[in-house]
C-alpha cells in the first residue's frame, strides 16, 4: 500500500486548512505564533510518513505516537490562536473537530499496528516453542 492510500494520511487537508489561516496573519504573528503552529501541525503527517516507511512495526508505532504528540501541541496553538482572537470561532471549531477525528483515526492505526506487533511476536514465540519440542 502506498503512502497516500492511508486513511490518516489522507486526512492532510487539515494541513492546508491551517495554511490557509497561517497567509492571514501579519508578518509578526507569522513569525511569532504561526512557523509554531504550521510546524507542529505538518509534523503530524511527517511523523506518520516516516513511521510508515520505517521496516518494523515497533519502530513504525514509536513515529506515530510522535504523530500524536505534535497532535496535541497543534491543539494547544490554535488554542492559542482563538483565546488570543486571532481565529474566529467557527475556524477554531473546525480545526479542533479535524483534529479530533485525526486523533480518534491515528489511536486506531496505532492499535492496528500494535496488533501486527503482536501477532508477529506471537507467531515467532510459538514457532520457537515448537522447534524446541521437536529437539527433545
Amino acid at each position: 500500500m502506498e503512502l497516500g492510500k492511508l486513511d490518516i494520511y489522507r486526512l492532510l487537508d487539515l494541513s492546508e486548512e491551517m495554511w490557509r489561516v497561517y497567509i492571514e496573519l501579519s508578518i509578526d504573528l507569522k513569525y511569532n505564533i504561526g512557523s509554531q503552529v504550521i510546524r507542529s501541525i505538518d509534523s503530524i503527517w511527517a511523523n506518520i510518513a516516516e513511521g510508515y516507511g520505517r521496516f518494523h512495526y515497533k519502530d513504525s508505532v514509536k513515529f506515530y505516537y510522535n504523530a500524536r504528540g505534535s497532535l496535541w501541541k497543534s491543539k494547544h496553538w490554535i488554542y492559542l490562536l482563538y483565546r488570543r482572537s486571532l481565529i474566529n470561532k467557527d475556524t477554531y471549531t473546525s480545526l479542533i473537530e479535524n483534529l479530533e477525528i485525526l486523533g480518534k483515526k491515528l489511536n486506531g492505526f496505532i492499535k492496528s499496528i500494535k496488533n501486527k506487533t503482536q501477532i508477529t511476536n506471537n507467531q515467532y514465540t510459538n514457532n520457537n516453542i515448537i522447534k524446541d519440542k521437536n529437539v527433545k
